[in-house]
């Protein structure tokens, strides 16, 4: 749904946005998401093409979005279950050990993307029927934006978010005090919308 008229686009909340008001979830790491502490709505940049004229070449809109990272920051559980999990989501999209693992990551998401597993060869691309269905591949996310009060009043909505890279883990016997482990993910994605929180649609404000 597109918004045109200026009628409707006057503020509706004087309030300002606080950066702890937030909650993140993402289907493929239920562990994860619970200990999130810091995440981003990526920036875009369209880029600029040039026209070519006899005096000075004059800059025109481009035609293609760049759509920035992804960021999430989370608390690490003392057990590395929520690091494992995207530990083996990152496993299985490079497969080092062995192909069976890309099969593993393509099951593992079977209660959220129905497949017929037994179709599924031990090699990515080579099935016995059809296409593998790569939906387990990735997860969509949700960036949910509260008020002062807490209630959710925006949504971004991420397609097709996956892993890119995990940071590493520094443990030290010399720390004076106890600064719990954090890690960071980036994940890539399709494209993000904005959508009033409940919302079958997403919207978007053209100027």
């Amino acid at each position: 749904m597109t918004t045109t008229n200026s009628l409707s686009r006057q503020p509706t909340s004087q309030d300002y946005a606080s950066p702890t008001q937030f909650k993140f979830s993402i289907i493929k790491l239920p562990k994860v998401e619970y200990f999130c502490t810091a995440v981003n709505i990526p920036g875009i940049s369209l880029g600029v093409g040039n026209q070519p004229t006899p005096l000075k070449d004059i800059a025109q809109p481009g035609d293609t979005l760049e759509y920035e990272n992804l960021t999430m920051t989370f608390m690490v559980d003392e057990n590395l279950e929520n690091y494992q999990e995207i530990h083996g989501w990152l496993r299985g999209l490079g497969f080092p050990g062995d192909h069976i693992e890309f099969k593993n990551l393509i099951s593992s998401g079977s209660d959220r993307f129905p497949i017929a597993n037994q179709s599924v060869s031990k090699e990515p691309g080579k099935v016995k029927y059809g296409t593998t269905d790569q939906g387990p591949v990735f997860s969509d996310a949700t960036l949910s934006i509260l008020t002062s009060k807490n209630n959710p009043v925006t949504e971004i909505r991420f397609r097709d978010v996956f892993p890119i890279t995990l940071s590493g883990l520094q443990y030290n016997q010399q720390a004076g005090d106890v600064d719990y482990l954090t890690a960071t993910v980036d994940f890539r994605y399709t494209i993000y919308d904005f959508a009033t929180t409940g919302s079958s649609t997403t919207s978007v404000t053209t100027s």
